[in-house]
């Protein structure tokens, strides 16, 4: 019995949810896959599927094997692919996750000028503004904004982005300019929903919260900006969502004496092994052009 198909058999099926869905992918017929799990459970003399009409489930065995096979074709994987020279030259695909707006805005402008520099990669890009797993989910790259939790990921940090409350013109002009926090109470604000109806402000033991005056409610920042932009409110968003609002003046940042920390940006890898030649390619050439574009995002002393 060969392992390693039998592995990559076992794995597709626990991955698809069923026989059927991983034979379909991989074009292989359902006896073929079924005949190959049966052997790999009678050679290891326990199940590792559980088998119903509708969907396939893992028992304990098979979750903690799943987890073995992974990592172990995984390094086999990556044994071929530097046999095959691919830690010599930028060859294969990278798959890339990263926050919507900030990838729209910073990644994707990298990642189309990496494409031209090295036609032999191809780029995979998610824009999701979920917290990714990037083992499980096979990801070599991941864009994250904020703290990281402590884990055995490899962190580059890029910059840092500020939580800014900002206004039109036309409205400041119309209901004043805001001096500190508390004054925000008299004013009409934009916030996002599902949000609390408070702002904070400061950091460390100094964080405080003021409450403000939710005049609309959206659930996106382009919905908020567009309304601030519009003379509806204030809103707090993130720097880099609204530079080239500011840039334009369309908006101007207010109570930037007491904002809170910035939150760092950093792109993330699993760092097990040598790192792949199309990955430090990557990392080198997007880690300055996006620490850049942050830097150019960063704006202070706008008049207020």
């Amino acid at each position: 019995m060969d392992r390693l198909e039998s592995m990559s058999l076992f794995v597709a099926a626990a991955e698809a949810g069923s026989l059927s869905a991983a034979g379909r992918r991989l074009g292989i017929p359902l006896a073929t896959i079924s005949r190959k799990i049966s052997e790999l459970e009678a050679r290891l003399k326990t199940r590792l599927l559980n088998r119903s009409a509708r969907r396939l489930t893992l028992t304990d065995a098979g979750h903690a094997y799943l987890a073995a096979c992974r990592r172990i074709l995984d390094d086999v994987g990556e044994a071929e692919r530097t046999a095959a020279g691919e830690y010599s030259t930028p060859t294969g695909e990278l798959i890339i996750t990263a926050p919507i707006v900030f990838g729209r805005l910073h990644v994707l402008p990298v990642i189309i000028a990496f494409l031209a520099a090295y036609p032999e990669v191809d780029i995979r890009l998610t824009l999701a503004d979920r917290i990714t797993q990037l083992i499980d989910e096979h990801i070599d790259l991941a864009v994250r904004i904020g703290q990281l939790r402590d884990s055995n990921m490899v962190a580059i940090r890029i910059g840092s982005i500020r939580h800014v409350v900002c206004a039109s013109p036309a409205y400041l002009t119309e209901h004043g300019t805001p001096k500190a926090p508390e004054d925000l109470a008299t004013h009409r604000c934009i916030t996002f929903e599902g949000a609390l109806a408070t702002w904070s402000f400061g950091g460390g033991k100094t964080e405080f919260a003021v409450p403000v005056r939710s005049r609309l409610r959206v659930n996106t920042a382009e919905a908020a900006i567009d309304a601030a932009i519009a003379g509806v409110g204030m809103t707090r968003v993130l720097s880099y969502q609204i530079a080239e609002a500011v840039r334009s003046g369309s908006l101007r940042p207010v109570l930037q004496a007491f904002e809170p920390e910035p939150w760092p940006v950093s792109l993330v890898h699993a760092g097990q092994g040598l790192l792949p030649v199309k990955l430090r390619a990557f990392l080198d050439f997007a880690a300055p052009r996006i620490r850049e574009r942050l830097a150019q995002s960063m704006w202070r002393n706008e008049p207020s």
